[in-house]
């Protein structure tokens, strides 16, 4: 069998936020007015710039075209870095809960900062339409920093180091030299945002050295010492656990790692949030209460409700079915009177639990931080509950992470569930892995298998095996094909006419999954040839049409699927599920893509009672166990395989698990762990 895991979709963040409140109802709407005013501003100074560039050539047109994939949610090829696993280090400081924090806004740079910025970019050769990014990356006297260190042009998304290295030497001339150490430490900080898009929030030094050296570094561990020094980056010193015991010196051997302080400072809140949950001891709302509800569930949803009872912070694992459990434990919660919500990574896992519900509320992780969602918050700005389930665990980055926990009051319930399978989440980290591995509270395994031949397929490839599953009723299909012309072909027909004849299931129910976007069986190929044949049309606002299935990224990494239902002055108006969006003109461009066909990490999270997973012969290296689990796992009734990989979708099932990644999480969860 075949097939390709999918990505996740999320919500947009909102577009408002509440001023002040204040005693008169005239000057609340002031406030609220010209709060709305300034995001418009800033919306319009960071969109506009991005639309210019278009008669760009050479070094100039290749380093816009790199921003633009940043910004369209395109995942820019990631470096590969070689991981080695975490290990404990000094015990964690006492876990103090911060302020709830709502995820930042766009910076908005001053327009003299900006045209200052725009001035240095044109004498460097580099687009002017990159002025608004450098200066709010830069910040005051971005222009002037420019000029004195022209690779802090890498600060901005999407460039890489040979388009710096031209800016620089349109600046510099003979002087921007390999060797110059403002170059070391500027690269030192790209290395590490690039490993953060492969999911590191830190890495080892000669990870990050030979990295260096790939780039042209020519000492590569003096540019880290000078990072270090100038305050670009931090670096750690974890003591090795396994290490066997100490030194001859008496001295404990160390691991070092290098990371930024912007995912040190979120796995570090993380950990003490953490830590806050488990040692704290729940508010006994009705522990007779609690064991009536466990008695009354079934199976292991009675020993998740028994673990809860107990317990602040609580895993619980399985598959689709096992999905179930949780709201069997929301819907107890919520009996015995406690305030109890739901939150999942995206608008389709928050559709199907509220759909199960009875009475929790439900939202999406982005909606319940920002208060777009969810309970509110109470006068210390925690979240105004006593339970929260969130849903797709293996979801939650670690910055995301880190808010849930802050955000939660004392004498509070987390659960985090989810499929311990499936691909990890975008952003940086592995934060239900970590914590599964670490053992520092309760794990409750889902009993409950999912059913059908799709469910005995996909369990086993949880397990590394690739089984023939007995498909009676066609729940299973492979479709061999030689080339990528051919793979297109039978895709095209599959959706329109094969599945909705043979298995019931209509086009616009059924899912396209592929290994990438690019390529001659990329999603932007199937895409064309799938509008072609479902929904033919001049695409009259920006390549759309009403009618088109379409994938909206609010923000890099973040997809959801949804349908065009219009175009006006406003924008283009998308049916993303029970809501109506409206995407402005300006952002069209940047943020909207055909959907009839998606990549592996933009259909997670999501199910269709339909999916075609495409196999082309390009895509072996592509895939892992992983990739195959979570792609296998979007079906619910029927999946077909256009199968061009032969024999390396076994041995991908077989041999290929996750790639690794360096986080320090189970370092600072180590005192957890010896107090476990």
């Amino acid at each position: 069998m075949s097939t390709e895991p999918p990505e996740t979709t999320e919500d947009a963040e909102p577009k408002s936020a509440d001023g002040a409140r204040v005693s008169e109802a005239e000057a609340e709407l002031a406030a609220q007015r010209l709060e709305r005013e300034r995001i418009e501003r800033r919306k319009a100074e960071r969109r506009g710039p991005v639309e210019a560039g278009g008669k760009l050539s050479g070094t100039a047109a290749d380093l816009l075209a790199a921003v633009r994939a940043v910004e369209s949610g395109e995942k820019p090829p990631a470096t590969v870095f070689e991981e080695a696993r975490p290990t404990p280090r000094r015990p964690a400081p006492e876990p103090v809960r911060r302020a709830p924090v709502v995820a930042p806004g766009e910076v908005v740079p001053a327009a003299g900062a900006v045209e200052e910025v725009r001035g240095v970019l044109a004498q460097g050769g580099a687009p002017e339409g990159l002025a608004v990014q450098a200066a709010a990356a830069l910040g005051e006297g971005g222009g002037e920093a420019l000029r004195a260190d022209p690779w802090q042009l890498l600060r901005v998304a999407g460039v890489r180091p040979e388009q710096a290295d031209g800016f620089a030497r349109a600046l510099l001339g003979a002087g921007a030299g390999p060797d110059d150490e403002r170059r070391g430490r500027a690269v030192t900080v790209w290395l590490l945002e690039q490993a953060a898009l492969a999911g590191h929030t830190a890495l080892d030094v000669p990870a990050l050295t030979a990295a260096l050296g790939r780039q042209g570094v020519p000492d590569p561990e003096e540019a880290v010492r000078n990072a270090i020094a100038e305050g670009d980056v931090l670096v750690f010193q974890d003591a090795l656990a396994e290490a066997g015991g100490e030194e001859e010196d008496g001295e404990r051997p160390v691991r070092v790692l290098v990371g930024l302080e912007r995912y040190a400072l979120a796995e570090e809140s993380l950990a003490d949030g953490l830590a806050r949950l488990i040692d704290s001891v729940p508010g006994q709302d009705d522990p007779a209460g609690w064991e009536r509800a466990a008695d009354a569930a079934e199976g292991s949803a009675g020993e998740l409700i028994r673990a809860v009872a107990g317990h602040g912070l609580v895993l619980h694992t399985g598959g689709e079915a096992s999905s179930a459990e949780p709201v069997a434990l929301l819907n107890a919660a919520h009996g015995l009177g406690l305030r109890v919500w739901a939150a999942a990574h995206g608008p389709a896992g928050r559709a199907r639990c509220a759909a199960l519900a009875d009475g929790p509320g439900v939202a999406t992780v982005a909606g319940l931080l920002s208060g777009a969602e969810g309970p509110g918050r109470d006068a210390d700005g925690a979240l105004d509950l006593d339970l929260l389930v969130v849903l797709d665990a293996p979801q939650l980055d670690v910055e995301a992470a880190a808010l849930v926990t802050e955000s939660l009051p004392d004498g509070a319930r987390l659960v985090l569930a989810g499929d311990p399978g499936v691909l990890w989440s975008v952003g940086a980290g592995r934060v239900f892995a970590d914590l599964l591995a670490a053992r520092v509270c309760p794990q409750i395994a889902s009993r409950r298998p999912d059913p059908g031949p799709l469910g005995e397929l996909v369990s086993g490839i949880g397990v590394g095996e690739l089984n023939q599953v007995e498909a009676p009723g066609k729940e299973v299909v492979i479709v061999p094909v030689r080339d990528a012309g051919e793979a297109v072909h039978r895709t095209v027909q599959l959706v329109a006419d094969s599945v909705p004849r043979a298995i019931g299931v209509p086009a616009e129910e059924t899912q396209v999954i592929t290994p990438g976007h690019g390529g001659a069986v990329g999603t932007r190929a199937l895409n064309a040839a799938l509008k072609e044949r479902l929904n033919p049309g001049p695409g009259r606002f920006g390549g759309f049409d009403p009618g088109d299935r379409v994938a909206w990224s609010p923000a890099p990494g973040r997809t959801v699927p949804g349908r065009v239902v219009r175009a006006d002055g406003e924008g283009l108006h998308l049916a993303c599920g029970s809501e109506e969006i409206v995407v402005p003109r300006e952002r069209v461009e940047q943020s909207v893509r055909h959907g009839w066909a998606l990549t592996a990490h933009q259909a997670v999270g999501c199910r269709w009672p339909a999916v075609v997973v495409v196999l082309p012969g390009d895509a072996a290296q592509a895939l892992s166990r992983p990739w195959v689990y979570t792609a296998f796992g979007r079906a619910d009734r029927h999946l077909s395989v256009v199968h061009g990989v032969e024999q390396a979708l076994a041995r991908a099932v077989a041999e290929v698990p996750a790639k690794p990644r360096t986080t320090r999480l189970p370092v600072l969860l180590a005192p957890q762990t010896a107090t476990g």
